[in-house]
């Protein structure tokens, strides 16, 4: 039980030195350390964790060497990921029966296993060290602090990257002077619109209540977005800390975690970090003797989208049903059973022990004039690298999606970028070497969000793209208020008569109407912001609105009943695996035998095809496409 910050020093400086010794060696051993975030779990890494123990056994290694899961190391792609310590070796796509090859030839033989390691598309070369490989040289890690380097379910190594000094620092301050801090950083709420958090925080400090309350809106929903589970998946004590420091910052005892169910290994790490504070006395009754006292509960969401909008999630764990709520009184004013409370999202009070314990200047020289620190990208879609991404605010479209995430698959063009989820919108070709911040992406049409990313290229079909997100925004609309409910419904009529080869003219217009009415009368963001993905499409893409509705004719090839499958007769060689594979039954040969072939051709009946794709998997001339 740690009871005065001098006992805190004492643990920090001890865990500290113990990490520092394990990554640099100094403690005689070497350290295997896997990622254990939900995406490589997923691909076995928790296999290949329990067969280095066994290898490492077999062998008589086990008192020389340690096995641990870590967080998300962020590049996806390329997982599951080994690290090795202390020469920082990093294998990637580890399989099981790699593991042998592993600890025969580099722990025992002290020789990298040259096919595992990363090579750089762009030069072929190896890479086998983290920081030297492109995904990583142009990110810098606030929020994903510890992520992929500490055990999450370990405290003490929490406390040895830096945990809970920015509380200690925090406590020894006046509550506005905490506030002041974060004011200073410029820190903007990285959930949604980037509401000043300092601001939010103020206004609750303000408030007059005989209770207040923190509260943490893990409800992340975005399609393609998994930023704040990797947060709380690698480095859960970081987020306790900072709800502990708003706490104290507004004069509240009391924080909810409100996290989706779906994120079970992010919602048993948070369990085992919050039981572990608990018994270091880091929460509870009068931490570290000041006698400021808080406690952290945690509630699970069910799933539904509209719980991210924070009063709905104040709804939510209040028991009741998960819909917004007017607004004034804002929550900072009545807010979780009426009292003061703030929301802040994961990543926003991931940033706040690093503002209290590097300063505010420290996090402010990053970043642009009105958008400070970094953001945290879940990069997606057609791109190389798809993985997690954590850059300086004010990082071009072009360096993330190029630099950081390698490019464009299979040398297609780049089309748009979706922002913000649902609430964003498409950014094309034009914007790529925009800066990325707040206020530039709203101005050029899209949004922030929580950061999803999805790339997109010249395979995507963009009305597809705006029904895809507004069959997603009916699904999860609450049907609280009408022009959410009807409007986003009607909006979404129109876009599958279009993409269905039945749009009008007229259909334009009446989405321009419906997506202005539906913005101006909605209760919450999510009807207000629902048109959004919609209007950027038109606005970049009306060529292909035009396309669908005049030409009946997809040009991406993606709308099955604007397209057919063709046979090229001079290409078919007339092998019939097509029509193997062909569910329809609906390809025959034909009479025509193509010069220097022996058999004749193949052709689809347009009229019976499903448009499966069958016939282009099974087809070895790629002599079957779309048209």
């Amino acid at each position: 039980m740690i009871k005065t910050v001098e006992q805190l020093n004492e643990n920090i400086t001890a865990c500290t030195k113990c990490l520092g010794d394990k990554i640099n060696g100094a403690d005689g051993k070497r350290h295997i350390v896997l990622c254990g975030g939900t995406g490589c779990l997923s691909n076995h890494s928790q296999e290949i964790k329990d067969r280095f123990v066994e290898v490492l056994e077999e062998k008589g290694l086990s008192d020389k060497v340690t096995v641990n899961l870590v967080g998300c190391f962020g590049f996806c792609s390329q997982g599951p990921f080994v690290k090795i310590y202390p020469e920082d070796t990093l294998y990637r796509l580890v399989k099981i029966e790699d593991v042998e090859k592993i600890v025969e030839q580099d722990i025992q033989g002290g020789v990298v296993v040259e096919d595992l390691l990363y090579e750089e598309p762009s030069t072929g070369e190896k890479v086998a060290k983290q920081e030297d490989i492109n995904f990583y040289k142009k990110q810098r890690r606030v929020a994903l602090h510890g992520c992929g380097v500490i055990n999450p379910e370990d405290i003490n190594e929490s406390l040895g990257m830096g945990g809970f000094q920015g509380l200690k620092r925090a406590l020894s301050m006046e509550r506005q002077a905490v506030i002041d801090e974060v004011l200073a950083s410029g820190l903007r709420g990285r959930g949604g619109a980037g509401f000043p958090t300092g601001r939010k925080w103020q206004f609750a400090y303000n408030s007059q209540g005989d209770e207040k309350y923190v509260v943490c809106n893990g409800d992340e929903g975005d399609p393609g977005a998994f930023m704040d589970r990797s947060i709380l998946e690698g480095n859960p004590l970081a987020v306790i800390e900072g709800m502990v420091i708003a706490g104290y910052a507004i004069g509240a005892s009391n924080g909810y975690f409100y996290v989706r169910a779906e994120y079970p290994i992010a919602v048993k790490r948070l369990k085992i970090a919050i039981g572990q504070a608990r018994e270091l006395g880091l929460l509870g009754e009068n931490i570290l003797g000041t006698g400021f006292s808080f406690d952290c509960h945690l509630r699970l969401g069910a799933g539904a989208f509209v719980c991210g909008e924070e009063t709905a999630l104040l709804n939510s764990i209040e028991g009741k049903r998960g819909m917004p709520r007017p607004r004034p009184p804002f929550p900072a004013v009545k807010g979780l059973w009426g009292k003061p409370t703030i929301i802040n999202n994961v990543e926003t009070l991931a940033c706040v022990p690093f503002i209290l314990r590097e300063g505010a200047e420290e996090f402010a020289k990053v970043g642009t004039e009105k958008s400070k620190g970094t953001k945290v990208f879940a990069l997606g879609g057609k791109v190389n690298n798809v993985g997690l991404v954590e850059v300086p605010m004010g990082t071009t479209l072009r360096e993330l999606i190029y630099d950081i995430g390698g490019g464009i698959p299979n040398g297609k063009k780049f089309k748009a970028i979706q922002t913000g989820g649902p609430s964003g919108g498409c950014l094309t070709e034009e914007y790529l070497d925009e800066p990325i911040d707040f206020d530039n992406l709203v101005a050029k049409g899209s949004m922030m969000g929580s950061g999803g990313a999805i790339v997109m290229d010249e395979d995507n079909c963009m009305v597809d793209v705006a029904k895809f997100y507004m069959e997603f925004i009916c699904d999860e609309s609450c049907g609280k208020c009408t022009p959410c409910r009807i409007g986003t419904k009607r909006m979404l009529e129109i876009l599958t008569r279009i993409t269905e080869g039945q749009g009008t003219m007229e259909d334009l217009d009446a989405l321009d109407e419906l997506s202005k009415t539906v913005k101006a009368n909605s209760l919450c963001a999510l009807g207000q912001t629902a048109a959004n993905p919609i209007n950027s499409t038109l606005t970049h893409f009306r060529d292909e609105y035009l396309a669908h509705i005049q030409d009946k004719k997809c040009p991406a090839h993606v709308c099955k009943n604007l397209m057919e499958y063709y046979i090229d007769p001079d290409k078919c060689i007339g092998c019939g695996l097509c029509a193997k594979g062909c569910p329809a039954s609906c390809i025959k040969k034909t009479d025509y035998v193509a010069p220097g072939h022996k058999l004749p051709s193949m052709e689809i009946d347009p009229k019976a095809c499903l448009k499966c794709g069958n016939c282009i998997s099974a087809c070895r001339k790629d002599a079957i496409s779309k048209r």
